[in-house]
């Protein structure tokens, strides 16, 4: 009996896994995008650097995301991601509603970027957890990979944001 509730219960965790893998893979395919957008609207070439170096890491994500799902014998295949779609709509709200070449209107791509970077360093962080105590090892240190570029982009931005505001606030 308690064999078959731990068998169940490994498949809630793995179906909820691959959910979590879904909406992370559209999320980062949706990134790749999005980040595109922001580049081209960034007023510093610091910024628009960070933004495209960014861009092209979302693609690496994505590729390891594709590895990981062959990892766990899964199909690949997205889901909406609505924290994601929420975030990235608020990045374009802040290109419309701010002027070319603002401080304002790099202030708030910064916002949207760490936006989107904190919810990714969540999302990865507790992914390598639960892909570690599933016994997916390699998959969780692929997804660890992950977690420390957006650990870094996010810190990017942030040396980015703090150098550029006192800079034209001075």
């Amino acid at each position: 009996m308690e064999t078959q509730t731990m068998k169940a219960t490994n498949l809630k965790l793995k179906e909820f896994f691959v959910n979590q893998l879904r909406d992370i893979y559209w999320a980062e395919k949706k990134l790749f995008i999005a980040l595109l957008k922001l580049q081209e609207a960034a007023t510093t070439p610091e910024l628009k650097n960070a933004f495209g170096q960014n861009r092209n890491q979302a693609q690496t994500h994505v590729d390891r995301l594709e590895q990981v799902f062959g990892m766990v014998n899964e199909k690949v295949n997205s889901g909406k991601c609505a924290a994601i779609a929420d975030i990235v709509d608020e990045g374009v709200d802040m290109i419309e509603e701010t002027n070319k070449g603002s401080v304002q209107r790099d202030t708030g791509l910064i916002f949207a970027g760490k936006k989107a970077e904190h919810y990714k360093i969540a999302t990865y962080d507790a992914m390598v957890n639960l892909a570690n105590n599933m016994g997916y090892r390699q998959a969780a240190d692929l997804l660890g990979e992950t977690l420390a570029d957006d650990r870094a982009a996010d810190a990017l931005l942030t040396r980015i944001a703090e150098k550029n505001i006192n800079y034209k606030l001075n």
